[in-house]
């Protein structure tokens, strides 16, 4: 998978995020990566809320949630296989930032789009993360989980995608896209020296 025709991202993650900085704490990594399966499925449930009146959306954000908790389940078994605990759910400042992009008026098709796109890049960025991670970490098991799991994500990705395409009511979706693009691009530049997902 090429980040740069699929995914889009400007600004590839260094394979050294994972030899220098994720391998020295992986309990860190999972307890983080516990969390981030957490707040994805509640972001579904944020958007079925927010959009009752659009059925397929409602039901493969219902699939989604659920696809989600299951991740945060095999995530958290890992944790107890490995007599480590979850800990307090960590906060997520990429994301934080990300949404500082969102538009705070402009009507519901506007923040609907806006909503998936936010939705896609959070996606777009844990696929890439997990591309690195199953490349790069020693851990086989781990490797094997997360090369799982960026394929699931470019699913989410471009599920998200999708739809704010669907329903654009007349929105630029893909210049919105490029500036999301852009933006995260200059937020992401940032991170990487932490064992965080998004760190």
């Amino acid at each position: 998978m090429s980040e740069k025709t699929i995914l889009k991202l400007q600004l590839p993650t260094d394979p050294l995020w994972v030899k220098n900085v994720v391998e020295s704490n992986i309990q860190e990594l999972l307890t983080d990566h516990a969390f981030c399966e957490q707040k994805a499925a509640s972001n579904g449930i944020t958007i079925i809320v927010q959009n009752p009146d659009l059925p397929d959306l409602v039901q493969e954000m219902a699939d989604l949630v659920r696809e989600e908790m299951d991740h945060f389940k095999r995530v958290h078994t890992f944790i107890i296989e490995r007599g480590y605990t979850l800990g307090r759910e960590r906060k997520d400042n990429y994301v934080n930032e990300l949404f500082k992009f969102l538009h705070k008026g402009g009507g519901r098709s506007v923040q609907r789009v806006d909503r998936l796109l936010f939705s896609a890049m959070i996606e777009a960025r844990s696929c890439e993360r997990f591309k690195v991670l199953s490349e790069n970490i020693a851990d086989k098991e781990l490797s094997a989980f997360y090369h799982e799991l960026m394929i699931s994500e470019a699913g989410h990705y471009t599920m998200f995608l999708r739809f704010a395409k669907k329903y654009n009511d007349g929105i630029d979706v893909d210049k919105r896209w490029a500036d999301f693009l852009t933006y995260e691009a200059e937020v992401i530049k940032n991170y990487g020296k932490t064992e965080n997902i998004h760190g």
